[in-house]
């Protein structure tokens, strides 16, 4: 059996489906090829009676990322807010405390002094690395060889500030600190708008989600395509040794075309045979980007009960015995179907995979009843879960990681087409990459190489700019004047010399342990 095309695309995920929706509009023929028995890859909506529809993978949006928004407007999604009315906690040290905003407030004031220190370094870093070639920053190889965990080590004072960073690093990537290199974290965090940005809900990665789920836009593409997307073939090997490039799958089907686009994250490359062979970069550099690890748990309630309180359902959980760092209110936009959405990350993922389903249902509601101080949160009515790290043909979420001194070796070769065949894949991208938003960007931009080999586009049209989304606009981001000239705790010392610093400190700490703000850490 032969199959015959313009291109093939490799994965029905967000990113092959837009890729594919291009290539028809630029009127060239496609086949998808899809591992599962489902598209949407690493976005996955279930509906059930329990819950109509849940996103148990990606799911979030928001302003800045506007191509993933102008297709889903093209098919009619709709995106609403995640709700944050009501005041977020902040949990650590076994207390909760209220609080409005995107990051917790730190009252210590050398606590505050150097988690201002820590974001505003970040960012400032964050600056020197493009967006498109992270390994050609001035620094590039001094901080590919350093962990995010020696950054923090090196960067903040206190052990609060510490504890909170690796919590952001865990939220974000899905890693630990001491498993990412510095330099990769920080474009990472940068190429989505920097660090108050991506973990903002309001005017951040996480103020919207899709009405109906994120797996929609998966499958009205689908739809678009008319029979194009082939389920439950795996590819597992690509000859492009002919003049035709042949793909077979692994119930011995072929399928032939002139180009290739892959769009499955890099190591899942090393389950297809090449011929000729992956160059040696391209080879390695699949053995070398293992994919985060996460369980994404709901717990259901028969009331917003959270709510109640003043509270909006979205808590930030710095506790080693906690399951969940991370929480934010899954309550559909109409108030129907209470739920609280909760990642397990990292460490925490791979030490409760081993406990059964319920388990870990009985962990998160002991902890949401802790957190929230409220009994109605260990009477959930429903339960849902998806641990990643079992997914073969995903391999964990949300995204692949570069471990220190893989970035500046061998992130050139990222996106470099090998022949005929094109890369693809939110891991590609270089605006939220690791998002929905990337992995448009990335379908799209190898359709536009492919257009160009081929002589239809021009070179400078490969990169194309997405003009800002009318309905979701982006507020910018701002800092105040202190937080832009307040001292590190380090250039405090510098400043008043450190017998003076002492002094000093005890009479704010007096200071603010009288006015009762002393209650954090």
């Amino acid at each position: 059996m032969s199959n015959k095309s313009d291109v093939i695309v490799i994965g029905a995920g967000i990113s092959g489906l837009s890729a594919a929706k291009l290539l028809v509009e630029s009127g060239l023929s496609v086949v998808v090829l899809e591992a599962r028995d489902r598209v949407g890859g690493r976005t996955f909506t279930v509906k059930n009676d329990k819950v109509k529809y849940v996103d148990l993978g990606g799911a979030y949006v928001g302003p800045t990322q506007n191509r993933i928004l102008r297709i889903a407007k093209e098919f009619a999604v709709e995106t609403y807010k995640v709700n944050e009315a009501q005041r977020l906690i902040h949990h650590v040290k076994g207390k909760s405390y209220a609080f409005k905003g995107p990051f917790p407030p730190m009252w210590n004031p050398i606590v505050y002094l150097d988690y201002n220190n820590l974001w505003r370094t970040m960012d400032k870093m964050g600056e020197e690395i493009p967006n498109e070639a992270p390994w050609m920053a001035p620094h590039a190889d001094e901080w590919d060889k350093i962990t995010m965990k020696e950054l923090i080590d090196k960067l903040c004072w206190t052990n609060t500030a510490k504890k909170f960073a690796t919590l952001f690093v865990n939220v974000n990537v899905t890693s630990e600190p001491h498993e990412v290199s510095a330099l990769w974290f920080l474009w990472y965090v940068k190429q989505c708008g920097g660090t108050t940005r991506i973990f903002s809900t309001s005017n951040g990665g996480q103020e919207r989600k899709f009405v109906g789920g994120s797996g929609q836009i998966s499958e009205k593409m689908a739809d678009f395509l008319q029979g194009r997307v082939k389920l439950q073939r795996p590819v597992v090997r690509i000859d492009q040794s002919g003049d035709q490039i042949t793909v077979e799958t692994l119930n011995h089907e072929i399928y032939e075309a002139k180009y290739v686009i892959s769009a499955i994250p890099p190591a899942l490359c090393l389950k297809i045979h090449f011929k000729p062979e992956l160059p040696p970069l391209r080879n390695q550099l699949i053995n070398r980007v293992p994919m985060g690890s996460v369980i994404k748990c709901m717990v259901y309630y028969k009331e917003a009960f959270w709510r109640k309180k003043d509270y909006c359902g979205s808590m930030i959980i710095e506790d080693e015995n906690a399951a969940i760092g991370l929480t934010l209110d899954d309550t559909k936009p109409d108030g129907t179907v209470p739920a609280i959405m909760g990642f397990i990350l990292a460490r925490k993922s791979r030490r409760l995979a081993h406990l059964t389903k319920e388990e870990r249902k009985i962990k998160i509601c002991e902890l949401y009843a802790k957190v929230l101080g409220s009994e109605e949160a260990l009477h959930p009515v429903h339960y849902e879960e998806k641990n990643w790290c079992e997914e073969q043909y995903s391999g964990g979420c949300y995204t692949a990681y570069f471990p220190p001194g893989i970035m500046t070796q061998y992130g050139r070769v990222l996106r470099q087409p090998f022949g005929r065949i094109f890369f693809a894949g939110t891991e590609t991208a270089t605006e939220w990459s690791g998002y929905l938003e990337g992995a448009v960007q990335a379908g799209e931009r190898a359709v536009r190489e492919i257009l160009f080999t081929m002589g239809k586009i021009q070179e400078s049209e490969i990169w194309m700019p997405e003009p800002p989304s009318l309905d979701v606009p982006a507020v910018p981001i701002s800092t105040t004047f202190l937080e832009r000239n307040l001292p590190s705790v380090q250039g405090l010392f510098r400043i008043v010399g450190f017998s003076t610093f002492l002094t000093s400190t005890a009479l704010i700490g007096l200071f603010a342990y009288k006015k009762g703000l002393l209650s954090r850490s």
